[in-house]
């Protein structure tokens, strides 16, 4: 069982994190870990593209008001879809519930002025689907801002629930290439101990991108967005697998500090060295 660690400034200091997540909240992330004293490299192995308006998208947007409820999945989601809208509307139209499926991306919807709803803890499709005014919706009009695929439980079970759901979809994740000495630099020669992958799209395209490495990225501690990835890991043969408590910067460098350093049965290797 992990040792909780008291919760300080510089509690990670001599901790070596690699940040997956896409730009660019990856930089952002790796601010707040090296506040906590930890030495950070990003490694963004998943890219987000816009996906250029079409006649149906704009005019999605522009039927706006006829929708009930508007849904956000990320907080990238509720970015892209606030530009779409503010193209359209030179005010928001009245009369819609707005929703965040987590803190977060409330956050961002709520910074344009709105008043959004998400769920008071966690940050998944089951916790948003949970909230009262999701429970009956015969006959009512849901827009699910979202990438390009994922979240299909959301509009299943909305649609079970009596609901037409429109998706609109905004972007799309695809996989980065890095070069062979970008991976060498951050995996063989920075050899983290903390490793931050925020989706199963993220953790697959990590694993294949690592498999040539020569550093045995499995001993890492790894943190996950969710139970249903952390899984995966296990899976794929992760030893020490932990789940976000929150997607707040403040609450992932908090849940790795609570389970550092990681288990060591030697000195740990000094960055950039071979």
């Amino acid at each position: 069982m992990d040792t909780p660690q008291p919760e300080g400034v510089r509690a990670l200091t001599g901790a070596r994190v690699l940040i997956c997540r896409p730009e660019p909240e990856a930089t952002r992330l790796s601010g707040a870990f090296r506040s906590a004293g930890a030495d950070t490299r990003t490694l963004p192995v998943m890219e987000r593209v816009p996906l250029p308006e079409t006649p149906e998208s704009r005019q999605v947007i522009l039927d706006l008001d006829l929708f009930q409820h508007v849904i956000a999945v990320s907080p990238y989601a509720a970015r892209q879809l606030l530009d779409r809208v503010d193209t359209w509307w030179p005010q928001f139209p009245t009369g819609v519930h707005w929703y965040g499926v987590g803190a977060s991306t409330a956050a961002v919807l709520e910074s344009a002025g709105l008043t959004c709803k998400h769920p008071s803890e966690g940050f998944t499709s089951e916790a948003l689907l949970a909230l009262p005014s999701l429970q009956a919706l015969t006959h009512e009009k849901v827009l699910l801002a979202r990438g390009e695929t994922g979240r299909d439980l959301i509009r299943e079970t909305l649609e079970q629930r009596g609901a037409s759901v429109t998706q609109l979809p905004l972007y799309r994740r695809q996989p980065t290439a890095p070069s062979p000495e970008q991976l060498a630099d951050r995996l063989d020669r920075f050899a983290p101990d903390v490793i931050i992958a925020l989706s199963g799209e993220t953790l697959n395209n990590f694993i294949a991108l690592s498999e040539n490495s020569g550093h045995n990225c499995l001993k890492s501690l790894l943190l996950v967005p969710t139970d249903r990835v952390a899984q995966q890991a296990r899976e794929a043969g992760f030893d020490r697998v932990i789940c976000a408590s929150g997607m707040a910067d403040e609450d992932i460098v908090n849940r790795v500090i609570g389970c550092y350093p990681p288990h060591q049965t030697g000195p740990a290797p000094t960055p950039g060295s071979p």
